[in-house]
C-alpha cells in the first residue's frame, strides 16, 4: 500500500543552486591564497594525530573522522566559523558520528548492505539537485581539504539505517481508517485559519545568567544565515529542539499554536524572511516562514507581474571576478566556481553587497536602470534567461567572470490551504507512524550504548 519510508539524506551540499534553492558552501577565494580551508579550520580544535575522539561500543571514532567530518560541514555549508562556533561544531558533529556508530553496527547486527552504487545514486541525487558536476563536488571538497570518501561514509550510514527502520516497521505500522477521518476532520476545522510553513532554530536559557550569552550566539547564527548559510543547515547543528533532526523543520502551523511572542512575528513575514532572535518561553528562536497559505475559500486577486521601470529596461547590479581575458586555465576554473559560490548566496539586491564584500578582490557596481540595448551581446543572452530578482550564470567577458543580478522584484505568489485526499493523509499518518518508531529505536540505542568521549 505504502512506498518505502525513507529519510532525506543529511548531507550538507547545496552549492550551485539555482534560486530559490538554498545557498551553502563558503565562496572560495581564487585570488587570495593561504586563506585556512575547512580542514584547517577543524585541525584548531581537534588533536592534530590520529588519536581517539570516542568509542562507542568498542567501536572507535578517530580524531581524523571527527576532523574530516568537521570540515565537511564547514566547507558545504556556509557557515563562516569563529572560535566558539567551532567549538560548538566540533561537539554536535561528535554526537553526530556517534549516533552514526550506533546506526552502523545496528544495521551490521541485521545484516544490512549498502552497497556501491547505492551511494552513487545518491551522491547522483545529491548533484542533480544542486545542479552541479561530479568534478565540481570533488573541487569543491579537495579545497576544504576533505576526502570524498568521508561523505560516502556518511551517506551508507544514513541508507543503512533507512533500511533497517524499513525492514524492522515497515509490516507492522497500519493506519486505522477512523485515524484518517479523525486527522481529516481536524485539518477542515482549521482551515478557516492561515497556515505558516516554518522552520526553528531555538536555544534553551536554562538561567538568567546564561541570558547574554545564549543571544549573543543566536545573533552569531543569524549573521551566518544572512550571509548565506542554509538555515537547514545550521538548524541541524546548532537548534537544541527535537526538530534539529529535520534541519528545523516544524511543518504547516496553524494560526494559533505558537508562543504570542512567535506568533506575531510571523504575521508581518513574508516568504523567505528570517527573523532575529526573538526571546519566548525557555529561550531563543530564531524563524523562517518557508511558505504561507490563506484560509480555504479565500479569493485570491489575479496578480500581474508589472514593470516599475520603463520598457526595455532593467535595474541591475554587476558583479566582476577581474581576472583578464585570458587567464590561465586553472584560475579560470576557481573564477568560476567562486563566481558559481557568490550566485548561490547572493538572494537579492540588497543583499549582495555583504555577500560580495567577503571575497577578496570581487568587484559590485550598482549598474541602476540600464537599457537591455546598450548592454553587450553576452549580458543582453545571460539576462534573458533568468526572471525578477534572480542572478544570471557566471559567464565570463574580456573583463574577468561576470555576474549580473536583477533588482526587479517579482511579485508574491499567494496560496489557500487545500484539504488533501484521504490516501494523502494515509500516507502522512504513516510516515509519521515510521518517524516516530524510529526515534524511539534510535533513543533505546543511545540508552543502552556504551559511549566514551575523549
Amino acid at each position: 500500500m505504502f512506498g518505502a519510508f525513507a529519510f532525506a539524506l543529511t548531507a550538507p551540499i547545496a552549492l550551485g543552486a539555482t534560486p530559490p534553492a538554498e545557498p551553502s558552501t563558503e565562496p572560495p577565494a581564487p585570488i587570495a591564497p593561504g586563506q585556512p580551508n575547512a580542514a584547517d579550520l577543524a585541525a584548531s580544535v581537534v588533536h592534530h594525530g590520529d588519536g581517539v575522539a570516542a568509542i562507542v561500543n568498542d567501536s572507535v571514532i578517530s580524531d581524523y573522522d571527527l576532523r574530516q567530518r568537521m570540515a565537511l560541514f564547514i566547507a558545504t555549508s556556509g557557515v563562516r566559523p569563529s572560535t566558539d562556533t567551532l567549538n560548538q561544531i566540533r561537539d554536535q558533529v561528535l554526537k553526530e558520528l556517534e549516533t552514526e556508530q550506533m546506526e552502523r553496527l545496528e544495521a551490521q547486527k541485521d545484516n544490512i548492505v549498502v552497497s556501491a552504487p547505492d551511494v552513487d545514486k545518491a551522491i547522483d541525487d545529491i548533484l542533480k539537485g544542486n545542479h552541479l558536476t561530479l568534478d565540481q563536488l570533488k573541487s569543491l571538497l579537495a579545497q576544504g581539504g576533505v576526502d570524498l570518501a568521508t561523505l560516502r561514509s556518511q551517506i551508507s550510514v544514513q541508507i543503512a539505517w533507512s533500511k533497517l527502520v524499513q525492514d524492522q516497521f515497515g509490516d507492522r505500522v497500519r493506519v486505522a481508517p477512523e485515524e484518517v477521518s479523525a486527522e481529516l476532520a481536524r485539518i477542515q476545522q482549521g482551515a478557516n485559519k492561515p497556515r505558516y510553513l516554518v522552520s526553528e532554530i531555538f536555544q534553551a536559557v536554562d538561567s538568567p545568567e546564561q541570558d547574554e550569552k545564549v543571544l549573543k550566539g543566536m545573533t552569531d547564527l543569524d549573521n551566518q544565515i544572512q550571509l548565506g548559510a542554509p538555515f537547514s543547515t545550521v538548524a541541524r547543528q546548532f537548534s537544541q529542539n527535537p526538530t534539529a533532526a529535520q534541519g528545523g523543520d516544524l511543518g504547516w502551523v496553524q494560526e494559533g499554536q505558537l508562543p504570542s511572542e512567535v506568533q506575531a512575528r510571523l504575521q508581518d513575514m513574508r516568504v523567505g524572511d528570517v527573523t532575529q532572535p526573538i526571546r519566548a518561553a525557555g529561550g531563543y528562536f530564531i524563524l523562517q516562514l518557508r511558505d504561507k497559505q490563506e484560509p480555504a475559500g479565500t479569493k485570491l486577486p489575479q496578480v500581474v507581474q508589472q514593470s516599475t521601470t520603463p520598457a526595455g529596461t532593467l535595474p541591475l547590479i554587476r558583479i566582476l571576478l577581474p581576472i583578464g581575458p585570458k587567464p590561465p586555465k586553472d584560475l579560470f576554473q576557481r573564477a568560476m566556481e567562486a563566481a558559481g559560490a557568490l550566485r548561490a548566496h547572493i538572494r537579492d539586491c540588497d543583499h549582495a553587497q555583504s555577500v560580495v564584500s567577503k571575497m577578496p578582490a570581487a568587484l559590485l557596481t550598482n549598474l541602476g536602470t540600464m537599457r537591455l540595448a546598450d548592454l553587450s551581446s553576452d549580458m543582453q543572452a545571460a539576462i534573458a534567461k533568468t526572471t525578477p530578482g534572480e542572478s544570471t550564470a557566471p559567464f565570463s567577458s574580456p573583463a574577468g567572470i561576470e555576474l549580473i543580478l536583477r533588482c526587479d522584484k517579482a511579485v508574491p505568489k499567494e496560496t489557500v490551504i487545500v484539504i488533501p485526499t484521504r490516501d494523502q493523509v494515509e500516507q502522512q499518518l504513516y510516515e509519521e507512524q515510521m518517524t516516530v518508531l524510529a526515534r524511539r529505536y534510535l533513543r533505546d540505542l543511545r540508552r543502552e550504548a556504551d559511549v566514551e568521549a575523549r
